[in-house]
């Protein structure tokens, strides 16, 4: 499809010529699909987005997080819909999001935010444990986003895409070799993709977390999210190795997040937003008691 650059010029004019609204940061009446969205920075961005006006599909292997997180997002007044779905599963995914787009008639973002790690040397990593880092970090993405762009494309109201990389895949990542791997892989694929669906004026945006207190980082991996069974962590370890101080939460990658699927970010495609308190900042500083930085563990 050509682009229509008349009609480019005109919406340019528009822009420059509107004075910025405290309303544009809303979501309102918009439809967007969550991967992994059960718990989480996933559940976390769902949240987020109902508060800000947007109905949110939920879809999430744990079928009793996606009752919880639809239950919780009805609390903001807005619809939720959680569908249990399998996102290594090209067919379950796809039918899924089809199924979205069908129910609310529009379909205008797309978060691909299921995922996984376990820790351990690559050299003795089962090929079983290799294909499923693949498959549940980067082919997952792959599916979602070729199924929910179909249905981006076809509103012909642009939209925007999230995929929720890891600043693991901006450095090296001993004992997640995969993970990082498939990090970097989905901080290239936003790139060439906003390239690609730039014309149909879907931006393609990746969010980057470091440190962030989900229930999969507390031990929580399964069932219902239990906050009350998490253990604490070591809050001097995080002033050490996190120039802000602290483990982040998953309301800042949420507050990223809709800053990126709204028109305030209508000229933002293509690029990497770390959330992560400035440790890529920081790149192996780190704070000591004193308070002096030293690049000395």
């Amino acid at each position: 499809m050509l682009v229509d650059r008349n009609n480019l010029m005109r919406v340019a004019r528009d822009v420059n010529t509107t004075i910025l609204e405290p309303s544009d940061i809303l979501l309102t009446d918009k439809v967007a699909v969550i991967t992994g969205g059960g718990g989480g920075i996933g559940q976390g961005i769902a949240l987020g987005f109902a508060k800000f006006g947007c109905d949110v599909a939920v879809l999430d292997i744990a079928p009793e997080r996606c009752r919880d997180t639809e239950k919780a997002i009805a609390g903001y007044g807005r619809t939720g819909v959680g569908i249990p779905c399998d996102a290594m599963d090209p067919d379950a995914l796809t039918a899924a999001i089809d199924a979205v787009a069908e129910r609310f008639g529009r379909l205008d973002i797309l978060v691909n935010n299921a995922g996984g790690i376990r820790a351990g040397a690559f050299m003795t990593q089962p090929a079983a444990s290799i294909r499923r880092h693949v498959d549940i970090n980067l082919m997952s993405m792959l599916y979602a986003t070729q199924a929910a762009g179909r249905h981006l494309i076809a509103g012909g109201r642009g939209g925007s895409i999230i995929n929720v990389t890891s600043i693991e895949g901006m450095r090296g990542a001993p004992n997640y070799a995969v993970y990082g791997a498939c990090k970097a892989a989905m901080i290239s694929f936003t790139k060439t993709m906003a390239l690609e669906l730039s014309e149909h004026r879907i931006r393609v945006n990746c969010i980057a977390p470091d440190h962030t207190i989900t229930p999969g980082g507390r031990g929580n991996r399964t069932g219902p999210v239990d906050p009350a069974s998490w253990a604490d962590s070591d809050s001097d370890e995080w002033a050490r190795l996190v120039p802000l101080g602290r483990e982040g939460v998953v309301s800042e990658c949420a507050s990223t997040a809709i800053w990126l699927c709204s028109s305030m970010s209508e000229y933002v495609t293509g690029v990497t937003v770390n959330v992560d308190g400035g440790t890529w900042a920081a790149s192996g500083w780190l704070r000591r008691p004193t308070g002096e930085w030293t690049l000395n563990p």
